[in-house]
């Protein structure tokens, strides 16, 4: 039955701009702000109020809001979060410090470690204990808990962590815990690990409740604030958070466990680009999303990203896994650098050339939006270079100052090299596309693929810049630019489905397998579950997927094995034996044939029905492009300012064709056609580059 198409409204706040999308149907409104850091909804709603007036709609008209952001994140890396406890078993103290007792970079002497998000002097210690069954070995000590709750009210703790030995097997002592705690102290934030992390590893899970409960106080105030402002303004619709699952859930769920939430940004990006992959036919796909802040690169095979189960925050290696803060959560797998547009460019002590992770973020921004910052950004290299307009960034909303950044990048990186401010700004372009373009490199070789065989898909407000650099670098010879590319992630929040996971530990070995336990978990589980989802569904057909996570006993790691969505019976042994060998060999090319299997965790995810949008036909003839305006950019490899041809996106026709070196303007970010491609506008409309010689 076919009714008026619902009112979509969609917002991604990134550490530099908040990207707005609203859709009706087949009708699309977008928008960029500066993101106000002090008060991140103030930014939302001011780019919300803005988007609607120019679509001549109403906030009450808007049927489901959809929201990201990297608040949790920044606060992550920036340490900006609450004045955090954690409370752990007797003797298992310095779990955070201690970690798995394993060194990123085995031969470096000097090894940095992020520092824990819980002091030690705020870590606490109880007398009890459970074992790895569930069962009471040492009763929870009352009075423990009780000297506990007087020191945190002396301290001022605004939230707490509990994570006790094996409470994922058993939570009662967590939540005796708590009910103690609050008994004591009605305000305070609590996370308990059997909630948030229900499975075994015990660093992990420790570190995944620290962190949210470190984040908690903040993400929970300001998604109060949003939905008092929003219904204040007369919002009546469904408000929706994205996970860094690439799903949907609710605000109530996105309060008492933000930690989902660290990589919901970056997560909707995907989803776009898995979008534009089924539309476009492209099954092996490198999605490149490059931002005011950050950039984030992901593989997408067969129109799906990849996902994982752990994620690590704040690494102090950019690309070494064991260096960051690890949260165990449903996420989109990628890797994510400090490398956007607001990244700040310096020099180090022998005198080369970094860009990031430090950003100039949206205040004071960079140099060239004369707000008073001083260290030249990548924003200000793109500008000395000539690649972005200054009088139509972002929409022509935010006018840009090239004097002030050519005499910031001479100064701080051209003076001390003896080199021109053009040149500086080349060779910070150059700096940040290779940091890119390393990270794609490692990336598709820990995925076990080879980055070069990939199409590059390019969205975010600066990636359509650099993404035909990125793309020399790594050898790819096919890039897209698709349409809304400067606010993909708010466009891929509209296209993902409502969901959720649950993953939760119930050891048992394959061949003593108890199918009623197994049976009676999973149900407990989807049930749960559900009790949510359905109704956020809205009438919407919802899917449920069921997962064994095995392996050979004593092995490290486990592999998801699907299960049947339905009671399981002890006659499944065989099969679930069977389905766990197919997939072994799939991975490492044999299996181990009559060993020992055991299953260490079970998961259930329920979520709407997510459609793949049909392929666009491809286009047949090809036209040249009408001549654009000339301009002058900067040629560093050339050592001269050229001439190039300027286009406006918006006035290129399906088919048109174009050589570089040229640049594409739009309203909400500009592509930049190096030397070595052509491009033209295909079928979607997206921008198509191939290297010169390939195309028929």
């Amino acid at each position: 039955m076919m009714g008026e198409p619902k009112l979509k409204l969609s917002a991604d706040v990134g550490g530099t701009f908040t990207d707005v999308v609203l859709e009706h149907g087949a009708r699309r409104w977008t928008g960029k702000v500066l993101t106000t850091p002090s008060s991140p909804e103030e930014g939302v709603l001011r780019g919300v109020s803005e988007i609607l007036a120019r679509a001549e709609k109403a906030i009450s008209d808007v049927d489901i809001f959809i929201h990201g952001t990297t608040l949790a994140t920044n606060a992550i890396i920036e340490r900006r979060g609450a004045k955090v406890a954690l409370i752990v078993t007797d003797g298992f103290r310095d779990v955070l410090e201690i970690g798995t007792e394993s060194r990123y970079d085995q031969y470096e002497l000097a090894l940095v470690r992020p520092k824990p998000l819980v002091e030690r002097p705020l870590r606490f210690a109880v007398r009890e204990r459970m074992d790895a069954r569930g069962g009471v070995r040492l009763a929870l000590n009352e009075a423990d808990v009780l000297d506990v709750a007087r020191q945190l009210k002396a301290e001022k703790v605004e939230s707490v962590a509990i994570a006790f030995m094996h409470a994922y097997a058993n939570s009662a002592h967590e939540l005796a815990a708590a009910n103690l705690l609050r008994s004591e102290m009605a305000d305070l934030y609590i996370t308990l690990s059997s909630e948030v992390c229900p499975e075994v590893r015990e660093f992990e899970r420790t570190s995944t409740a620290a962190t949210n409960a470190y984040v908690q106080p903040l993400m929970d105030g300001y998604l109060a604030r949003m939905q008092d402002k929003l219904n204040a303004m007369g919002f009546r619709g469904a408000l929706c958070l994205m996970t860094s699952g690439g799903g949907l859930t609710s605000v109530e769920t996105a309060r008492k466990f933000p930690v989902r939430l660290v990589e919901s940004g970056p997560a909707g990006g995907a989803v776009f680009a898995a979008q534009i992959a089924a539309q476009l036919g492209e099954r092996k796909v490198l999605a490149f999303d490059m931002g005011g802040t950050t950039a984030k690169v992901s593989l997408i095979e067969d129109f799906r990203s990849e996902t994982a189960r752990v994620f690590e925050v704040d690494r102090a290696a950019r690309f070494l896994k064991g260096s960051g803060l690890p949260v165990r959560i449903p996420v989109i797998e990628m890797v994510e650098i400090g490398a956007g547009g607001g990244s700040l460019a310096r020099l180090d002590s022998l005198k080369r050339v970094t860009v990031g992770p430090e950003s100039a973020s949206s205040v004071p921004g960079p140099v060239c939006y004369n707000g008073g910052g001083s260290d030249p950004a990548v924003t200000d290299a793109d500008v000395a270079l000539g690649l972005i307009d200054p009088a139509s960034f972002a929409g022509g909303t935010i006018k840009l100052y090239p004097d002030l950044a050519k005499a910031a990048l001479k100064k701080v990186i051209g003076d001390p090299l003896g080199l021109e401010a053009e040149m500086a700004a080349y060779a910070v372009y150059e700096m940040v596309c290779e940091n890119m373009a390393s990270a794609a490199r490692v990336h598709a070789v820990e995925r076990g693929a080879v980055a070069s065989s990939h199409t590059v898909i390019a969205f975010g407000g600066a990636a359509p810049l650099h993404v035909a650099r990125v793309a020399e670098k790594i050898g790819a010879d096919r890039v897209i630019v698709p349409p809304n590319a400067g606010v993909g992630s708010a466009v891929g929040f509209l296209a993902a489905p409502i969901s959720y996971e649950m993953v939760k530990t119930k050891y048992m070995r394959l061949e003593g397998f108890d199918a009623a336990a197994a049976t009676e978990l999973l149900r407990g589980m989807s049930r749960d579950i559900r009790a949510w989802v359905d109704p956020a569904a809205q009438g919407e057909p919802v899917v449920e997927r069921r997962v064994a996570f095995m392996r050979y006993v004593g092995q490290g790691h486990e592999i998801a094995v699907e299960l049947p969505v339905r009671d399981l019976l002890a006659t499944d042994t065989p099969a679930l034996r069977a389905r766990y060998e197919a997939d072994y060999e799939k991975l490492f090319r044999r299996s181990i044939p009559a060993a020992a299997i055991e299953i260490m965790a079970w998961s259930v995810d329920v979520s709407t029905v997510s459609k793949l949008p049909e392929q666009v036909q491809d286009v047949d003839q090809h036209s040249v492009a009408a001549p654009g305006e000339s301009i002058r950019i900067f040629d560093g490899r050339a050592g001269k300012a050229i001439d190039v041809s300027r286009y406006r996106r918006e006035k290129l026709a399906v088919g048109a064709r174009l050589s570089g070196p040229a640049i594409i303007a739009e309203e909400e970010t500009s592509t930049f056609v190096t030397e070595s491609f052509d491009a033209w506008i295909d079928g979607l409309g997206a921008i198509v580059m191939e290297r010169k010689g390939m195309m028929a």
